[in-house]
């Protein structure tokens, strides 16, 4: 309130200000006639300076704005695959016997396309018979609390809530945390515990992929050197080599 207020009594300081400078000008020149064509010629082009600064200069300076959002958020999901989403992308792919089939499909290489991309990123959300019931659930539990100190960190970040997908993974890997440390003991699940369970880590691996992928798209594009790097540790490949050979 006391801000509307502010902004109304501006408002009106910049009103008396504008026609005392009027007054002032017919008092030395006594030419109402001139006061009055500049007046109508300036409110003739107000709309077209809205248009020019309200709108397109706007536009501009959001487009720049979210340029430099997503360049941060950017760094913020490269902390996150770094820390925590290639281990835990590890661990999902070798605790799955359809392992050979998800290296068939995201195993990227130098020369990727947009539409390889886009394959990898159908075959995550179609191919819904992964299941990944050799899972070491006490291991992945174990893994997760040893990371929440860092996901916390990932969450406060303002940019990260910005971006609704990956503010979903975060919460997907939360709950299937909290999930998993909630129970009394992993390995005596019943059946259908140890379904909803599976069914958590689909979830997050779904989440997990898609972000992966895109993320390596971005690297392509922008930063070469980081994309040459993650190409030869990536873990959807049958013998990940760090070495350049």
């Amino acid at each position: 309130m006391k801000k509307q207020y502010g902004l109304i009594w501006i408002a009106l300081i910049l009103v008396v200000v504008s026609v005392s400078m009027y007054f002032v000008h017919y008092l030395i020149f006594h030419d109402a006639h001139h006061i009055f064509i500049y007046m109508v010629g300036d409110l003739a082009f107000l709309p077209l300076e809205v248009l020019l600064v309200g709108i397109v200069v706007e536009r501009i300076l959001s487009r720049r704005e979210k340029v430099e959002k997503m360049g941060k958020l950017n760094m913020v999901i490269s902390a996150f695959f770094s820390e925590v989403g290639n281990p835990l992308a590890s661990m999902l792919l070798n605790a799955t016997p359809q392992r050979g089939l998800i290296i068939q499909n995201l195993d990227v290489k130098t020369g990727w396309k947009e539409a390889d991309f886009k394959k990898a990123r159908q075959f995550v959300q179609k191919d819904t018979s992964i299941e990944f019931g050799g899972m070491d659930i006490q291991a992945l539990s174990e893994f997760l609390l040893e990371k929440r100190a860092f996901m916390l960190t990932l969450i406060e970040n303002p940019n990260v809530l910005e971006h609704e997908s990956f503010a979903d993974l975060l919460l997907s890997e939360f709950h299937l945390t909290e999930e998993l440390e909630s129970r009394p003991s992993l390995t005596k699940l019943n059946h259908k515990d140890a379904a909803h369970i599976n069914e958590d880590i689909k979830r997050v691996y779904r989440q997990l992929i898609i972000h992966w992928l895109n993320y390596m798209q971005h690297l392509k594009l922008n930063y070469p050197y980081l994309y040459s790097h993650y190409l030869r540790i990536h873990p959807f490949q049958p013998h990940p080599p760090a070495v350049i050979e």
